[in-house]
């Protein structure tokens, strides 16, 4: 009989190496895995959208004298991000095993994310650092708006139960894929 395919979720705020650690995660896992990133599916979306309430609005403000980018997701990016999860069910469900790169805010992913892929072999990790070493991947990044680490760091993780959690600031991407492979066998 062969194996449940494997879904891991890579939770994390921006700039923590949740893209870094998947294709780790892809070199030295046993078993093929696809790398389905949020990014991917953001970039699907019509640039039009972007700035828009229906589409997905960064408004810039101040956080303790700091810049913070406050992230309002309208309808079409909602539509969006619930068809990335059921794609991944659909990748999963043909057999594939699936590393999923995701920024979740709140329960309310987390609890459709279960319910898709309840047939499989799921595994929540939380990626986690120290806001100032978010920050200065940020600024040194040159492909984010600074204040995105800022704003997400307190509410990524909130309420979400995790398998594995890790310290990016103290492993490296392989390192954090390896001790994914040894929590999870793969």
């Amino acid at each position: 009989m062969e194996a449940r395919p494997q879904v891991v979720i890579l939770n994390g705020v921006g700039s923590v190496g949740k893209s870094a650690t998947a294709r780790a995660l892809q070199q030295i896992a046993a078993k093929p895995f696809l790398h389905v990133a949020m990014d991917g599916f953001l970039d699907m979306l019509p640039r039009r959208i972007f700035g828009q309430p229906e589409g997905l609005v960064f408004e810039r403000v101040e956080d303790q004298g700091r810049p913070s980018i406050v992230i309002r997701s309208g309808p079409v990016v909602a539509r969006a991000m619930r068809g990335m999860r059921h794609a991944v069910a659909a990748m999963a469900a043909q057999g594939n095993n699936v590393i999923v790169d995701d920024v979740m805010f709140g329960r309310e992913q987390e609890e459709e994310y279960r319910a898709l892929l309840s047939p499989f072999d799921l595994r929540f990790v939380g990626l986690f650092a120290p806001l100032d070493v978010l920050e200065a991947r940020e600024r040194e990044r040159g492909d984010r708006e600074i204040g995105l680490a800022r704003w997400q760091y307190e509410r990524v993780h909130r309420g979400i139960a995790y398998d594995l959690r890790i310290d990016t600031s103290e492993a490296t991407a392989l390192e954090s894929a390896r001790m994914i492979c040894d929590a999870f066998g793969l």
